[in-house]
């Protein structure tokens, strides 16, 4: 059994109890400790979390087609020990997903997920706009155990309209991840014209929106990625 639990904002604690295995951010080990010797060990992983191999091998290709390459490392955890696993000093925000809810998630913000997690790679169709690929990361909860830690440079606020249903729009270069119950894929909006031509546009051309029939949490990073198309003319 493993928990997730974060230190000073930006480290990672996983504590293991027994036998478990542990997906991660290749390199984000950062220390450890276990009683009466090390009992975990680190392995690349090849191809990507999917237990059959021929979903893996897909997946592999989707992730480089699509830009949502994640790099792996396998922990095997033999024994009772604890953990820590950290970025470049961004934020860490834990997740424990209930059985069948989704994340999607950029796969650079991914910084580890337990085994109960299922992974995919899907479509959604925005990398025209923004930095955020033509696809996204999905993990769902398929276990009692399913955490995900996830990266964010700087610390991040929730926006949720589960209980308000009420219209959420965000900038697609600050979104890191939504939650909810099915994919729940924003739609595009859109507010392009000659003023982008000519320089005067306000820089919010675009955004994802969530209506209020779609329950969801979205969480923003207080920084945007670099703009994937800069239309305008001097």
């Amino acid at each position: 059994m493993i928990s997730f639990e974060t230190v000073n904002e930006l480290t990672l604690k996983v504590t293991c109890r027994g036998n478990d295995v542990l997906f991660t951010k290749a390199g984000a080990f950062i220390a450890g400790d276990s009683a009466g010797g090390k009992n975990y060990r680190f392995e690349k992983v090849l191809l990507g979390p999917q237990g059959n191999l021929g979903q893996a091998a897909l997946g592999s290709i989707l992730r480089r087609v699509t830009g949502e390459n994640l790099p792996l490392m396998k922990v095997s955890m033999n024994g009772d020990s604890v953990t820590y696993y950290a970025n470049n000093s961004q934020h860490v925000l834990i997740y424990q997903l209930q059985f069948g809810e989704m994340i999607s998630v950029e796969s650079e913000n991914i910084l580890a997920f337990t085994q109960d997690c299922k992974y995919e790679v899907r479509f959604i169709g925005c990398g025209v706009f923004s930095q955020k690929g033509l696809a996204t990361s999905v993990l769902t909860g398929n276990g009692s155990n399913a955490y995900v830690a996830i990266l964010t440079d700087g610390n991040p606020i929730v926006l949720s309209n589960i209980q308000s249903r009420s219209t959420i729009s965000v900038d697609p270069d600050a979104v890191i991840c939504w939650m909810g119950q099915g994919y729940c894929d924003p739609q595009i909006k859109t507010d392009l014209s000659w003023k982008n031509l000519i320089g005067q546009a306000s820089g919010e051309s675009y955004a994802f929106e969530w209506s209020g029939n779609q329950p969801i949490s979205v969480v923003i990073q207080p920084s945007e990625r670099r703009g994937g198309i800069s239309v305008q003319m001097d």
